[in-house]
């Protein structure tokens, strides 16, 4: 149940958070890791991303838990780019068997004033970028999983979260899509949906005390997700312990979703 062995996986956003949580953790039953990562800022996006020195410690973790791993600067967004080092990867470690969409970035704030390209470089890193990732992935894959990392905000309104929101609900809608269309080709694509966890993307909700108390009151198991709480199920939806399961939204948000 769950085990990886001799697998290929491609994970975007795995520079740190809850990529290299997923790279670490598939490493550990068994997969290779083609990590991915943008490794620059974006200039509409008000926060540091990811470095190269993240992305190399995540390489390392996964090489310390005794498997092959190629990282790749790789903008999602640049699709040109993204091709060339995911096929510089595949060279190296063998087909993709799984594919972790997780690239993704947040700008929270009042939606009346928002600029266009705000809107346009949420949408087209984490709706757009999972979009193209999986279908390059798909044109080598003669079976496998994809997990798509979507959102509490791909079933809930959230304000003030308009573009990631609708970028996150347009991301389910993909998965089921495509979980339909690729179910012939023995390919399984499933949405995982991370609620409240403490990363560098959303370390500055953190910072506020009373924010921390009302999203607690929300959640039925009364704390914030800790990174291991989320890789178990990335792992269960990538092995064939999922065999039967595909266009599914899995939640992991300590009940949130349930209690509303």
């Amino acid at each position: 149940m769950g085990e990886l062995d001799n697998t290929v996986a491609v994970i975007t956003g795995a520079g740190r958070g809850q990529g290299r949580s997923h790279a670490v953790a598939l490493a550990e039953r068994g997969a290779d890791i083609i990590a991915v990562d943008l490794c620059a800022d974006i200039a509409a996006i008000p926060y540091p991303l990811a470095t190269k020195a993240d992305l190399d410690e995540t390489a390392r973790l996964v090489r310390a838990a005794g498997r092959r791993a190629v990282p790749v600067l790789a903008d999602v967004r640049d699709l040109e780019r993204l091709d060339t080092g995911v096929r510089a990867g595949i060279d190296d470690l063998g087909d993709i068997d799984i594919v972790i969409a997780n690239a993704g970035v947040v700008a929270i704030g009042d939606t009346q004033p928002r600029a266009e390209p705000v809107f346009d470089a949420i949408v087209d890193t984490n709706l757009k970028g999972a979009f193209f990732c999986a279908q390059a992935a798909a044109r080598q894959m003669s079976e496998g999983a994809i997990v798509n990392v979507c959102s509490l905000t791909s079933g809930v309104g959230v304000p003030t979260a308009v573009p990631y929101g609708s970028s996150k609900s347009g991301l389910l809608g993909m998965t089921r899509a495509l979980a339909v269309e690729w179910a012939p080709l023995g390919i399984r694509v499933n949405g995982l949906g991370p609620g409240y966890f403490r990363t560098a993307l959303t370390e500055v909700f953190y910072q506020d005390d009373a924010w921390q108390q009302a999203m607690l009151a929300k959640i039925p198991l009364a704390r914030f997700g800790r990174l291991d709480d989320l890789v178990g199920a990335s792992v269960f939806l990538c092995s064939d312990a999922a065999a039967y399961i595909t266009g599914v939204f899995l939640p992991v948000d300590g009940g949130y979703l349930a209690s509303i």
